[in-house]
């Protein structure tokens, strides 16, 4: 769901009263009593929805997100927060129906047409989504987001951009952080198109600096979290064949885990895998750590409880939340930040396939740099931080390969990109899936997409990225020594 804007908020009665204090079953219970007998879609309904797919209930949520979306009115509101909901249970169609609505029932509200505007590029309808935009940005200019949401559509040219409006406004905005933010990123995407490096570099650094300034963040505590998941999943515990009963689920190889960095191509690998017969991906969701911290048991620190859980468990659980909807022979997870599991996951789901996509250490981190998340990774925004965090990654990286060899399957982007049919086959089989080259056809796949590389996507695959941080070597100091100092191997 990047860069969506989620409810406003729920409806202040009984039912949010009863969520906020914890009490989620009484909340169940007071959200049914407020739209029973309903004749129009309410507030109520997205709350409601919500509580069941919060208590695993996700068919039932379907239902009200259904009989919701079967009313001829409601409130922009109303529409706004069932949307959200259909998002997250895959209904991503019947969401941007609902997001369409919304915007009908409120068009002065400019959320709701950024909202759709996301939705529109999700589903790859780009020029739908730009217009979505310019709509939103016509209700005012403080409309930041959706400045560079527009940016990101598509790749800026010297006869066509936004350059000069961002200028503009960036300039009369002063220093609201908003402005400097949102807007800083979108003219240094811009600029960067055009190939106008050094005024890029300026605008990354000033919208990375204003977004860190905000962040309650310390790099040594995510240091010591990465070494201590190495500690609780020692390679020796991976030698031996797995002594316990897995349930049926971890005996299944039709789940595959796509992680890897942000930025570095474990989208596009998506796509392509996507595109063969009887594959669906649930996208970046945390089923897995889920399943896994609710089945942790003992008495150490989180991580012993983790690396102590019921392997049965952790598996029953995890497939009892990857499984609804589509059906699919295969399953993707392609959550990043799955590597931090990836020991986890496979004594859980002992053949699930495990798939680290791999990027150079400064392609990746400056990819990394120039992104403005939604939420997440907030090492990403201080050159200094991101190379102390990419090397506690990379010897995180390295004990997952002596743990479990060729388990974890790694997939470089820079070869991906440059022999996509090789790569892309030799993943396949490895998956246990029958290739075919259409899978390479990614601007044709019609699959959703909510990342933040939602767009660049909808564009056949290409390898311009490699080497782009080249460009801005002589601002990249900190990150190289920083790398460097701490063991990474760099490219010459």
């Amino acid at each position: 769901m990047e860069g969506l804007i989620g409810p406003r908020a729920f409806p202040e009665g009984e039912a949010y009263r009863l969520m906020r204090a914890g009490e989620l079953d009484a909340a169940l219970a007071a959200a049914q009593r407020a739209v029973s007998g309903a004749t129009m879609c309410l507030p109520e309904h997205g709350l409601l929805a919500s509580l069941l797919l919060r208590a695993g209930r996700s068919a039932e949520a379907a239902q009200w997100v259904a009989q919701a979306a079967s009313f001829d009115s409601g409130s922009g509101d109303a529409y706004d927060g069932v949307a959200f909901v259909a998002l997250a249970l895959g209904e991503h169609e019947r969401s941007n129906a609902l997001y369409r609505r919304a915007t009908e029932a409120a068009p002065e509200d400019p959320r709701f047409r950024y909202n759709l505007a996301c939705s529109e590029r999700s589903l790859g309808r780009l020029a739908e989504a730009e217009a979505a935009c310019n709509q939103c940005i016509a209700a005012g200019d403080a409309q930041y987001p959706a400045y560079l949401l527009r940016s990101e559509l598509q790749v800026q040219t010297a006869q066509q951009n936004h350059i000069d409006e961002l200028e503009a406004l960036l300039a009369r905005s002063g220093g609201d952080y908003r402005a400097r933010v949102f807007l800083g990123y979108a003219l240094a995407k811009e600029l960067d198109d055009i190939e106008r490096f050094e005024q890029a570099f300026h605008w990354f650094s000033t919208a990375a600096r204003a977004r860190r300034a905000r962040l309650d963040y310390d790099v040594a505590v995510d240091e010591r979290k990465l070494a201590r998941i190495a500690e609780v999943y020692p390679r020796e515990s991976f030698r031996a064949a797995p002594s316990v009963a897995r349930a049926p689920a971890a005996q299944s190889p039709r789940y595959i885990f796509i992680l890897g960095l942000p930025r570095s191509g474990t989208t596009l690998l998506e796509r392509i895998l996507t595109g063969l017969p009887g594959v669906r991906s649930n996208g970046e969701t945390d089923h897995f750590s889920r399943a896994l911290l609710a089945a942790g048991q003992g008495r150490g620190d989180v991580f012993e409880r983790a690396a102590a859980a019921d392997q049965a468990l952790v598996a029953s659980g995890y497939a009892r939340l990857a499984d609804p909807g589509a059906p699919a022979a295969h399953i993707i997870e392609k959550l990043p930040l799955n590597y931090l599991y990836a020991g986890a996951i496979h004594r859980a789901l002992p053949q699930a396939r495990i798939l680290l996509v791999q990027r150079a250490p400064l392609d990746s981190c400056f990819a990394m740099y120039r992104t403005l998340f939604a939420g997440g990774y907030p090492f990403s925004y201080d050159l200094e931080e991101l190379a102390r965090y990419y090397a506690a990654y990379d010897r995180l990286m390295q004990h997952w390969r002596a743990a479990l060899g060729a388990r974890l399957h790694e997939v470089a982007y820079e070869e991906l990109v440059a022999e996509p049919r090789r790569i892309g086959a030799r993943v396949a089989a490895h998956c246990g899936l029958e290739w075919s080259d259409q899978a390479l056809d990614i601007q044709s796949n019609r699959a959703v997409s909510l990342t933040a590389s939602a767009a660049q996507v909808r564009r056949p695959i290409y390898g311009s990225s490699s080497g782009r941080w080249r460009h801005y070597r002589a601002h990249l100091a900190a990150l190289i020594d920083g790398l460097s100092a701490r063991g990474v191997a760099l490219a010459p």
